[in-house]
């Protein structure tokens, strides 16, 4: 596959140091990335090191990688109606943005919230409100925080286009914010892209617009389309199949989002197996 043709890339480890994720994704032929900046599952981390952030700039500039994502932490709800932990979490989420502008990556996605059997009403009010502290307080960058759609798992939201909609329309800066689609996460949230490609992407671009779509994460899924499930497979290997895959890779109107795999992995060879499931849809067409 020629440079550029494609903006594909996996979630990578930062062991090592940040910019062993930026040569591992290379290493297998990616032109993208996404890492954990910080422990996943710590609220706390130490500041970024001006050597760390200098050495991963430089190594991702000197690279073939196109895009670059951080993947915030599990923790973070700030739709909350604990005002304790939504703050606590909007704090959380500014400084994950700090490290994501400091790193000059593209994107920084992140699980809206839960409301906790509280009303959803109220948790989207609350994540716009939060996110509006965050950006008013950040200083401008390229850096966008980008909201997940979710699988309607539990409490979380964000499991309808609607609901992003709304969150877009009560953020002041919405230049930027963007969206992260996760194939998975929607096709268990009750679109059928299996069945209705199509018609799930025009339905986003009716209710909150493609211009807003930044980041998709391509997994298929172990369970069926409407089981609020939020359940990750292989691809081509899940309920969602092959052919919704091939029309997403090859839907230029989707051409400059980054594509990002959760795919199940134990060790890199599992990304590599799914790029070529890639790989080989789209020279199938």
């Amino acid at each position: 596959m020629q440079k550029n043709n494609l903006i594909l890339g996996a979630h990578m480890s930062i062991a090592g140091g940040l910019e062993q994720a930026v040569l591992r994704a290379e290493s297998i032929g990616l032109t993208a990335v996404q890492f954990f900046s910080k422990s996943n599952r710590q609220w706390k981390t130490k500041p970024l090191k001006k050597e760390d952030i200098d050495l991963f700039r430089q190594t991702f500039a000197s690279s073939t990688l196109q895009s670059a994502t951080i993947h915030a932490s599990y923790l973070i709800n700030i739709g909350s109606p604990s005002q304790e932990t939504a703050e606590r979490s909007s704090i959380a989420l500014a400084q994950e943005f700090e490290r994501a502008q400091q790193l000059d990556v593209d994107h920084l996605v992140f699980h809206p919230g839960s409301h906790l059997k509280q009303g959803e009403e109220e948790c989207l009010k609350s994540i716009a409100h939060q996110i509006n502290i965050i950006l008013n307080n950040a200083p401008q960058g390229r850096t966008k925080l980008v909201l997940e759609t979710m699988a309607g798992q539990g409490s979380s939201v964000c499991y309808n286009f609607e609901q992003l909609a709304y969150i877009i329309d009560n953020v002041e800066h919405k230049e930027r914010i963007g969206i992260c689609m996760d194939t998975c996460h929607i096709f268990a949230a009750g679109y059928d892209i299996a069945q209705n490609y199509d018609l799930v992407i025009q339905s986003f671009n009716n209710t909150v617009g493609l211009a807003y779509l930044n980041v998709v994460h391509v997994n298929d899924s172990k369970k069926i389309c409407g089981s609020r499930v939020d359940r990750h497979e292989h691809i081509g290997e899940g309920e969602i199949g092959l052919d919704a895959f091939k029309k997403l890779f090859l839907d230029q109107r989707l051409s400059a989002v980054s594509k990002i795999l959760e795919t199940p992995k134990d060790s890199i060879e599992d990304d590599i197996k799914n790029i070529a499931t890639i790989r080989n849809l789209i020279k199938a067409k």
